[in-house]
């Protein structure tokens, strides 16, 4: 059976959406996770389906891939398909070469933390490996610590108090709340927590988003911002841990983040709140 790329529809992003919640499983490499559709979904339905590409065989889903920024496409890999030498080949060349509607010309990265024979076919092609992420992880079998702070989901009539905290956490304006409606009207969002912490004066300082892949699964942390003005007081820490007591709640069998490794920070951060740090992932990356 042939190998399919296929952009989506609307209406099957659902389709790509499941296949991510059923590849997530503790134990494997971080890779794209139905949040990162989620989070993406901020720029609405028709933007991301627009973003998503499928490779499928018989129908069947074999890889999803987002894109995610200039140049950038991540990718998340069926764990049965990690040594598929075909789908290795088909997505080699449709991520190479500009026609295929993936990447474009230029310079171009993939993240592919996941499938070997595929990660081989880039690197043989001359393929390059990029600045290093780190991907955190913190198991949830056990309850999770109260994080000291005062902790509220985020409705709908409070979404504005979320994105003020995000706009100035990444001192970016593009986090609206209209971005935060659209957001919340996606799939994904079914299986999703907008969180708050509030310091003793009753001021929203923290916010994370959390995002289930399903029960016994591992749930994600995107984003995870600190106001600036209360930077320095552990907040970072307290909306961390609260974000994985959210997850726990959820079921989820363990919270994941990822950050830049130049970020030493963030790392810290998530280390503090009971995150333990895994290898370095890099993206691979091909110059114009």
């Amino acid at each position: 059976m042939a190998i399919v790329l296929s952009k989506p529809t609307v209406d099957e992003l659902n389709e790509a959406v499941l296949a991510l919640r059923e590849w997530q499983h503790d134990g494997a490499p971080v890779q794209l996770h139905p949040g990162d559709l989620g989070w993406y979904w901020r720029f609405g339905a028709e933007t991301t389906a627009a973003a998503v590409r499928i490779w499928s065989r018989d129908q069947r889903i074999l890889a999803v891939g987002l894109l995610d920024g200039p140049g950038l496409v991540r990718l998340a890999i069926a764990p049965e398909a990690e040594h598929d030498e075909d789908l290795a080949t088909q997505m080699a060349a449709d991520v190479s070469r500009p026609e295929r509607g993936v990447l474009p010309e230029g310079s171009i990265c993939v993240e592919a933390r996941f499938g070997a024979a595929f990660q081989a076919r880039l690197v043989g092609d001359g393929w390059a490996r990029d600045e290093p992420w780190t991907p955190l992880r913190r198991d949830l079998t056990a309850p999770v610590e109260d994080c000291g702070l005062r902790i509220e989901v985020v409705e709908p009539e409070q979404a504005h108090l979320q994105t003020a905290v995000h706009q100035a956490s990444f001192g970016s304006p593009t986090f609206t709340d209209e971005r935060w409606h659209a957001m919340a009207s996606g799939v994904p969002y079914a299986d999703a927590l907008s969180l708050l912490a509030y310091d003793g004066h009753d001021t929203p300082v923290a916010t994370a988003t959390v995002w289930s892949a399903g029960p016994d699964k591992p749930g994600l942390l995107e984003p995870v911002g600190v106001h600036p003005d209360y930077r320095g007081h552990g907040y970072g820490k307290a909306m961390s841990i609260a974000a994985a007591s959210a997850l726990r709640d959820m079921s989820s069998s363990s919270a994941l983040v990822c950050t830049p490794s130049s970020n030493v920070g963030a790392v810290a951060t998530y280390a503090s709140a009971g995150f333990e740090q895994l290898p370095d992932v890099r993206d691979l990356c091909r110059s114009a």
